[in-house]
């Protein structure tokens, strides 16, 4: 892990006193995960730049309701779950999947960017709980008791919710040759 001069806690701390430069430093932290987090979620570059400041106007507003400093990123990602979600509901009618690609075909290597494109689409055909799941423990790095908290659900189901989604990822990656062993 990497040494701060300045930890969350202490900003948080500083940040509840009315101290707006602390607050924009954990901005700058936690930024590029929570649009990263919500883009995958939502899928479009414009609605997730406008959640992650959504995202945080509500973390700063409601800071003082935070009651463990320890737990802010899993506080935050809840905050972004629920903005994503809410805007989804907003947008898309019941049932409505994001586009999906191709994955077979007639070329026997996949480039980099055709293989991150795949693995988009096989996220894209998961269900929107499996997804998250993923995304939480895969992409963020978040242990299953934060996840719990983040989804307001119990270890179990998280656990269920991951190990099914990987294993639907894997059967649908497994045709995708991502080049040869070499």
């Amino acid at each position: 892990m990497i040494f701060r001069e300045v930890e969350d806690r202490d900003l948080i701390a500083k940040a509840r006193r009315g101290h707006v430069d602390a607050y924009n430093v954990l901005v700058s932290r936690w930024e590029k995960r929570v649009f990263n987090y919500l883009l995958r979620l939502v899928a479009n570059r414009e609605d997730a730049l406008d959640l992650s400041q959504d995202v945080f106007l509500k973390a700063y507003q409601n800071l003082r309701k935070l009651d463990d400093p320890a737990k802010f990123p899993a506080w935050l990602f809840r905050i972004a779950h629920n903005e994503a979600y809410s805007q989804l509901r907003k947008n898309r009618p019941e049932g409505e999947l994001v586009g999906e690609l191709k994955t077979g075909g007639s070329s026997a290597r996949m480039f980099p960017i055709e293989l991150s494109l795949a693995v988009e689409s096989a996220l894209g055909r998961l269900s929107g709980d499996q997804r998250e799941a993923v995304l939480l423990k895969i992409y963020q790095g978040f242990k299953f008791e934060e996840m719990a908290e983040i989804l307001e659900c119990p270890v179990s189901t998280i656990k269920s919710r991951l190990y099914t989604a990987l294993d639907l990822l894997k059967q649908s990656l497994a045709p995708v040759n991502t080049g040869g062993a070499e």
